[in-house]
């Protein structure tokens, strides 16, 4: 009895050893905020809903979409246009359980078709990528990925689409498996490939991240919230991008992700470190280049200059997890407050207490395209 005991005590002892050497640890970041260029007073709450808002895109017109967090499992709708100040299910209520698993990232393109990526719960289940056109509420793509795009332990969170509305890129954070990727998808083939995987610029450092001064940190200490590429951005010649965990924004020309005829090799050499940023999620895209991003640890928007510089836009002590953006008609820069921290492995009792969550709004002084 002894035995076994001491026996099952030691199997418990290696396997925290490997989940802690594996999921673990991390140093802390340093505080890269800069003076607001905005003050709060600039931040305009668009809506609130009392389950955690994951991503939000606006139509050139100004329609408003957004999903629920799947990691709140939400036992209703999970993708939802704001019509005259209330969120009504999109396309339909009726929709929603056979089109939706775990959506997540939303965007639209310049042919007015509303996108969605789908993770299938970390890739135990299939992920899938659907469009929606917004004049008519069809669903007119329908794509399943296979295990070699969207593995088990992968984590398909954010897309865009090119401005020739031809391709999707696609963000795997990859949270469990730990081998990011940029999926890139040809609409008019079909054709899905997984490219720049567990590469440098796509992968989580060894960073802990501490949100409103709490770590990050689960299974007491055990597992650390790091994750791979997850914000991405992308105008009509790069695609930026960067890690959640990651201290690096990072750029690759359209034209080389495209060009199937690349090696791998050939497509890594052309990856450039464009600039330092915090630890982030969602990034957009304004018409002068300029890259903006979220400072998930510090509750604000981060600008990165065409001359590469870092500035602080707003930061408000009302954001609790800045998760996603995305421009609006007007120069409206809309932001997604997902209060993730309240969200990760908690019960749903907790999570209902947290909310209501919201969606706001900003001016930043610049245009960007609407639905990125």
């Amino acid at each position: 009895m002894k035995k076994t005991l001491l026996l099952f005590l030691l199997l418990g002892l290696g396997l925290a050893v490997i989940a802690w050497i594996r999921y673990g640890g991390g140093d802390p970041y340093p505080d890269l905020s800069t003076p607001s260029l905005l003050s709060d007073s600039e931040l305009r709450e668009v809506l609130s809903y009392p389950e955690p808002i994951g991503n939000v895109a606006v139509s050139s017109t100004g329609r408003v979409f957004f999903t629920v967090h799947p990691e709140s499992r939400p036992p209703g709708n999970k993708l939802l246009e704001y019509v005259d100040g209330a969120a009504e299910p999109y396309p339909s209520g009726a929709a929603q359980s056979r089109l939706f698993d775990t959506v997540l990232g939303i965007a639209i393109d310049s042919r007015n078709r509303l996108w969605t990526i789908d993770h299938g719960n970390h890739g135990l289940r299939a992920a899938r990528l659907l469009a929606f056109d917004l004049e008519t509420g069809q669903l007119i793509h329908d794509q399943v990925f296979d295990e070699s795009i969207a593995p088990i332990g992968s984590f398909l969170q954010d897309l865009q689409l090119s401005a020739d509305g031809r391709t999707v890129i696609v963000a795997d954070a990859s949270f469990w498996r730990k081998a990011p990727a940029i999926i890139v998808y040809d609409i008019g083939t079909a054709r899905a490939r997984r490219l720049l995987e567990s590469h440098p610029s796509v992968s989580a450092e060894n960073y802990r991240i501490r949100n409103h001064g709490r770590d990050m940190t689960f299974a007491g200490g055990l597992v650390s919230l790091r994750g791979g590429i997850d914000g991405i951005a992308l105008g009509p010649e790069w695609l930026y991008y960067g890690a959640l965990s990651g201290s690096g924004l990072y750029r690759v020309r359209l034209d080389a992700l495209t060009d199937a005829e690349l090696s791998a090799a050939e497509l890594a050499a052309g990856v450039e470190r464009y600039a330092t940023k915090p630890l982030s999620d969602g990034m957009s895209l304004d018409v002068d280049g300029n890259v903006y991003g979220t400072d998930i640890e510090h509750g604000s928007i981060f600008r990165v200059d065409a001359d590469r510089k870092l500035h602080t836009l707003l930061q408000s002590r009302r954001i609790r997890w800045p998760d996603a953006l995305s421009f609006g008609p007007d120069g409206w820069l809309y932001l997604a407050d997902s209060a993730l921290a309240e969200v990760i492995l908690r019960p749903r009792t907790h999570i209902k207490t947290q909310g209501p969550y919201r969606i706001y709004r900003l001016q930043p002084g610049a245009e960007g395209r609407p639905g990125h």
